[in-house]
């Protein structure tokens, strides 16, 4: 059995005769001379060294051949090193911020809304069950009471409390002398 030629063929466009070129394969240095050429041209690409502040050839398009301010150097007004007598310092006025002045209330209607306030009458309630309160409840406790304390003296309401015990007392007082026997009132 024959077998056929192997012969390279030739593409139909390209013409008879003209052999197709084979490809070259680069060598190590060839790949790293084209690395470094991309690498070079890659680290060009910000601006140079001291571009910031070396103002010299700043020519900008558009503008006049006026020569610009240099940004490094500030203000020129001098500075008085040592304070005289004489020259006075301006007050300073601080601008008045627009405040709304909320209402003020009046102590009866300070005193009722107090009276009417659910957090104090829910902390009430667990101090009445023996509950421990945080610091900041507590200290919201005794602030309240005080404030409506301070408020009942204001308007001169006196505790329902103490006259409670004062008739209390006097009726003790009352049963003993009926009774002739103070064992017998308590």
């Amino acid at each position: 059995m024959k077998q056929p030629n192997k012969a390279p063929r030739a593409d139909r466009a390209a013409p008879k005769g003209t052999a197709t070129p084979k490809r070259h394969k680069k060598t190590r240095v060839e790949l790293d001379i084209e690395a470094r050429e991309r690498k070079r041209q890659k680290r060009h690409s910000g601006n140079r060294s001291g571009a910031r502040t070396n103002v010299e050839g700043s020519n900008k398009k558009g503008q006049t051949e006026t020569q610009e301010k240099d940004p490094r150097i500030g203000s020129k007004v001098p500075v008085p090193l040592v304070v005289d007598s004489k020259i006075k310092a301006k007050p300073t006025t601080k601008p008045v911020a627009k405040v709304e002045a909320k209402p003020r209330l009046t102590p009866e209607e300070e005193l009722t809304k107090l009276e009417n306030d659910e957090r104090l009458d829910a902390l009430l309630d667990r101090l009445d069950n023996d509950e421990v309160l945080s610091k900041e409840d507590q200290a919201y406790v005794d602030l309240t009471l005080d404030r409506i304390d301070a408020l009942m003296e204001q308007l001169g309401i006196e505790l329902g409390d103490d006259d409670e015990e004062k008739e209390e007392k006097q009726e003790d007082i009352l049963k003993l002398l009926k009774s002739g026997n103070p064992k017998d009132a308590f």
